[in-house]
């Protein structure tokens, strides 16, 4: 690691955190309880926590979580399923399985932008150990180290790294629906082409009327009913007049070497093959259709998945796929069978439950709105030009989610390399709470300090607060205080009922108030600056 910045200094997780409690449910306790199933790891939230009444609770359901709390999924710890314990979820219970991360006098949410880094994320999975283990170990989260900075600095960090990430949140979420947007662009351009209505002006500009050589085979009704209005000199022909199926089963183990294409190869909607793989490495060994360069291939399993492609190479598909012959123009018709409209026609003939699959006869009785050869060429030509502006779109969507997507890792790398802002020479060096925290580990009397910026003011002298509760006052007195109020104060109504000496500086009443909470004489319920503090843990 490279030298730190001023005033930071390397801890580990274990060095600045607390043993939480854990108990079992009483069986007519109401309950919260968070299990891995709860996180959003996107958002890195509970999201959806179950409520128990404790005679249902699990048995992993023990862990009591607060307030500020960060929780580390221990299984699967690769998917990083972290969050930050809110107001709502303070004395609830959490799964076992989770490492719950209860800080002292750190702001817990700069070690909640910790373990989302992926240094902490390749630590705890056995990624740097060259493995990646189905679980960790509590030990392994504790033994985490990393750079921890003055407490001032990670306040403003925080709130800095929250303002940055909700922009980076709110660019990803505008981001996400445009692969929506360019689906429905797709089908509109495929929905408009196969209508008519894409080559409209187009033929209202012809100083001649087209002839359709098609119109002797076309059909008016299909299963009992009247086909859609098309364009005059449009029609509708059964499939069986607009291509042919063509059935060439062969032996796979006679060219091991061919391309061999299988549903799964094929992407649904949008006529893209996956991959190419041969017949040797797909393993094969039951009959395939031979296919040409030039074919549609059609997957007739599961017909609403629409799995369909044109192959510019000869090679084998499964049995389950047909490869088709047009007798119209091939890219036409490959747009048309990639339409919605196609789509509706063969999930209607679709049979079998368990497993869907349409027959030849069912597939040779679908219409196919088919213009004159002139227009399907155009058609064709505006076609494909659309989509190539949609594949653009498409790329650029891609290359900048990518960037986004870094963007979170690449910003918290910065944090913790203490780049994201410039350090403060006046805030109490790292070293010195880190001492504290240790003192307290430890089970000794120590004193928490202010900031030098602060002790160096005229006429002020440093707020010293005991943590020996026997004979600090002024910790006896706000618990009496908490004690006493049946609904709880805000850190204001502290401050009006104790302006004693010492706690005329806001920040001494808040470290105070941190260290109670600390040694769970106190909670605090909700957040900001209307949180109410309670007695607690009598």
């Amino acid at each position: 690691m490279s030298a730190l910045p001023q005033g930071w200094v390397i801890a580990t997780i274990d060095d600045i955190s607390t043993k939480g409690h854990q108990r079992k449910p009483l069986d007519d306790e109401e309950l919260v309880y968070v299990d891995i199933g709860s996180i959003d790891r996107k958002l890195k939230t509970i999201s959806a926590p179950q409520k128990l009444m404790g005679k249902h609770a699990p048995s992993r359901a023990r862990k009591i979580i607060n307030t500020g709390d960060v929780l580390v999924s221990l299984t699967r710890p690769n998917l990083n399923a972290v969050a930050f314990v809110s107001g709502d979820y303070e004395n609830q219970f959490a799964s076992t399985g989770f490492e719950v991360i209860k800080t002292i006098e750190i702001e817990s949410r700069y070690i909640f932008f910790l373990v989302r880094t992926k240094d902490f994320i390749d630590s705890i999975s056995g990624v740097t150990q060259g493995a990646l283990y189905p679980a960790a170990k509590s030990s392994d989260v504790k033994a985490y180290s990393f750079p921890l900075p003055p407490l001032n600095e990670q306040i403003r960090i925080v709130n800095k790294l929250d303002s940055l990430l909700a922009k980076v949140d709110a660019a990803q979420s505008r981001l996400d629906k445009i692969p929506s947007l360019l689906k429905r662009f797709r089908q509109t351009v495929l929905a408009a082409a196969t209508s008519g209505e894409l080559t409209k002006e187009w033929r209202e500009a012809l100083d001649k009327k087209l002839s359709n050589s098609f119109m002797a085979d076309s059909i008016d009704y299909y299963e009992g009913l009247s086909l859609e209005l098309i364009p005059d000199s449009w029609c509708y022909l059964p499939f069986h007049k607009a291509a042919e199926i063509k059935s060439n089963l062969v032996d796979p183990k006679l060219t091991p070497e061919s391309i061999h294409l299988a549903p799964n190869h094929v992407e649904s909607n949008t006529g893209k093959i996956l991959e190419l793989v041969t017949v040797q490495q797909d393993e094969v060994i039951s009959g395939k259709h031979k296919f040409f360069a030039g074919q549609i291939i059609y997957s007739k399993i599961r017909p609403y998945l629409n799995k369909v492609c044109l192959v510019d190479f000869d090679g084998l598909c499964s049995a389950d796929m047909y490869p088709v012959n047009a007798k119209i123009d091939t890219k036409f018709l490959l747009y048309y069978m990639l339409s919605e409209r196609f789509l509706s026609w063969t999930s209607q003939q679709q049979g079998r439950v368990v497993l869907p699959k349409i027959n030849q006869n069912a597939l040779n009785r679908i219409p196919v709105p088919t213009p004159s050869l002139v227009e399907q060429e155009e058609i064709v030509r505006r076609v494909e030009s659309l989509l190539a502006l949609a594949d653009v779109v498409e790329k650029q969507y891609g290359a900048t989610k990518k960037r986004i997507d870094r963007l979170t890792q690449s910003l918290l790398a910065k944090t913790f390399r203490g780049e994201l802002l410039p350090q403060d020479p006046n805030d109490e060096p790292a070293n010195l709470l880190l001492e504290r925290i240790k003192q307290q580990h430890a089970g000794k009397p120590t004193t928490l300090t202010k900031s030098r910026n602060q002790k160096k003011k005229d006429g002020e002298q440093s707020v010293l607060v005991s943590l020996d509760q026997e004979s600090n006052q002024a910790d006896s007195e706000i618990l009496k205080i908490l004690q006493r109020s049946n609904r709880g104060l805000t850190a204001q109504q502290i401050m009006d009922i104790v302006p004693g000496k010492n706690f005329e500086q806001v920040d001494a009443l808040f470290t105070e108030l941190k260290r109670l909470l600390d040694f769970r004489k106190i909670v605090k319920v909700g957040a900001g600056e209307f949180c109410v503090f309670k007695a607690g843990y009598k």
